[in-house]
């Protein structure tokens, strides 16, 4: 059969049946019997392995925070800040409303669910001929989904006039880093719109170069007690301030000169630095990086201290023939962040 007669048959069936596939080599069809060894280069077949995508770094504030499915379009949250009891005199017995001073006040703030988005045009042909092809490209997705919240939860400006595009800024979340920081805890102010909620973080501020061992001292000193013994009280530290801390030394003489503060002793937890009084440490690479300004390690009690709250469904479609020989995928999350108990952690800050 000539080449265009294979053609006018191939568009014939695929106008009846829908598709049709048209082989023009005859080589491929009669190919010859004389393959030796492998066939590299002499006609053999090429076999694409499963797909695989580099490891990414999953967003690491997940491991402790409190998380939330819901389905609204906005979340709003409270905190009580007063103090219940009768501030006057809390022993006496006898209650009546002309005495004491009960405060039940709260506190609220509202944002709204963020959305990250993603197309990923695909060859119809690549599908067939790599195993594993949409599987891959989908869960190779969701690690850059979870890289791209995190990066948004550490550092972006969602207020007015941002200018952090590439975390989202008024379209992303509110970080971490950016929440206002001084000498003492309190919450922001109490409503509905974008500018309440931002609540003031307690903050050491110390330099970084070089970092002193005292300023890690001075953070857990900082950290209200009450937080020492909760489950999921850790460290969030970027990994150069890590390097940092594990080259601390002693600066004596003799036989103590040039000592680490921070011993590895070979124990298979990590090494040096991978637990600091008492707390775990998290190799968190979503924090600024050390410098003037910079908050580079974070003590909190997690669970306590960040709500994430993410959206109950998460759309993956596959639409076909968005254009000729490609199908689409498309995905869509949407989530949301916040500080829920400023009290629950401190910032040390690069001066």
């Amino acid at each position: 059969m000539t080449i265009s007669k294979q053609i006018y048959e191939g568009i014939k069936k695929a106008l009846i049946e829908g598709e049709a596939t048209v082989q023009l080599d005859a080589n491929v069809i009669n190919e010859a019997s004389a393959l030796t060894g492998s066939g590299l280069g002499i006609g053999g077949k090429t076999y694409f392995d499963e797909v695989f995508s580099a490891a990414r770094f999953a967003n690491p504030f997940r491991m402790g925070a409190k998380q939330i499915l819901e389905s609204g379009a906005a979340a709003q949250f409270v905190a009580k800040t007063g103090n219940a009891a009768n501030s006057t005199n809390p022993w006496l017995y006898a209650a009546t409303p002309n005495s004491g001073s009960p405060n039940i006040n709260t506190s609220i703030w509202q944002l709204p669910m963020r959305v990250i988005s993603a197309q990923i045009p695909v060859r119809e042909s690549a599908i067939d001929d790599i195993n594993g092809l949409e599987t891959g490209i989908v869960e190779d997705l969701m690690m850059e989904f979870s890289q791209l919240e995190a990066q948004s939860m550490a550092t972006n400006n969602d207020q007015a006039g941002s200018i952090t595009n590439s975390s989202g800024a008024e379209s992303g979340l509110r970080g971490l880093t950016l929440y206002p920081t001084g000498v003492a805890a309190s919450y922001g102010t109490s409503g509905t719109a974008m500018t309440n909620g931002l609540h003031t973080i307690k903050t050491i501020e110390n330099s970084y170069a070089p970092i002193a061992y005292n300023a890690i001292a001075s953070v857990v000193e900082a950290l209200p007690p009450q937080y020492y013994f909760m489950e999921s009280t850790a460290w969030h530290i970027h990994p150069t301030l890590i390097a940092s801390l594990r080259k601390l030394k002693t600066s004596g003489s003799g036989i103590t000169e040039g000592q680490p503060l921070f011993l590895e002793v070979g124990d298979n937890d990590g090494g040096a630095g991978i637990y600091m009084f008492g707390f775990p440490v998290i190799a968190n690479p979503y924090l600024d990086a050390p410098g003037v300004g910079a908050v580079s390690l974070i003590l909190a009690n997690w669970n306590r201290f960040l709500t994430i709250v993410d959206n109950e469904q998460m759309v993956l479609k596959r639409f076909d023939q968005t254009q000729p020989g490609f199908v689409t995928l498309y995905a869509e999350k949407r989530l949301v962040s916040t500080i829920k108990d400023p009290f629950a952690g401190v910032y040390l800050k690069g001066i």
